[in-house]
């Protein structure tokens, strides 16, 4: 296991950070809707709505604080958001991250599932 000291975690805190906001303050200038980004490459080949599709769709939207919108768009990846933002913190502030040996099967099983309804008839409030 590789330790980090605290000035190399802070830098790249801040690296992350400044990355984030640069690409939420493209997403908030540019609309994914009307085009310039590539397409998903799993739905070019399935025409099936992947795990991640909506989710600049989503953004853009949570970016104008329209929270309904970005739900509407992909619901998983605005649940997702807080967990990400808590974990980064933590990350951040050198707290060590509390991984148990089921989360990653659990994060799994949820993203498959969230994937194959939203692929079914009676899931397409789930479609972007």
């Amino acid at each position: 296991m590789i330790v980090m000291s605290r000035p190399s975690r802070h830098l790249q805190a801040t690296a992350v950070g400044i990355a984030t906001a640069g690409a939420l303050s493209v997403l908030a200038i540019a609309n994914p809707e009307r085009g310039g980004f590539p397409r998903c490459p799993f739905v070019a080949l399935t025409g099936l709505s992947c795990p991640g599709c909506g989710t600049l769709r989503a953004l853009h939207a949570l970016t104008h604080l329209d929270i309904a919108r970005a739900f509407s768009y992909n619901a998983l990846a605005m649940l997702a958001l807080p967990v990400l933002a808590i974990t980064f913190v933590r990350w951040a502030a050198g707290s060590n991250l509390l991984v148990r040996p089921w989360m990653p099967r659990a994060l799994f099983v949820v993203v498959v599932g969230f994937t194959i309804v939203r692929n079914l008839p009676f899931g397409h409030a789930l479609a972007p």
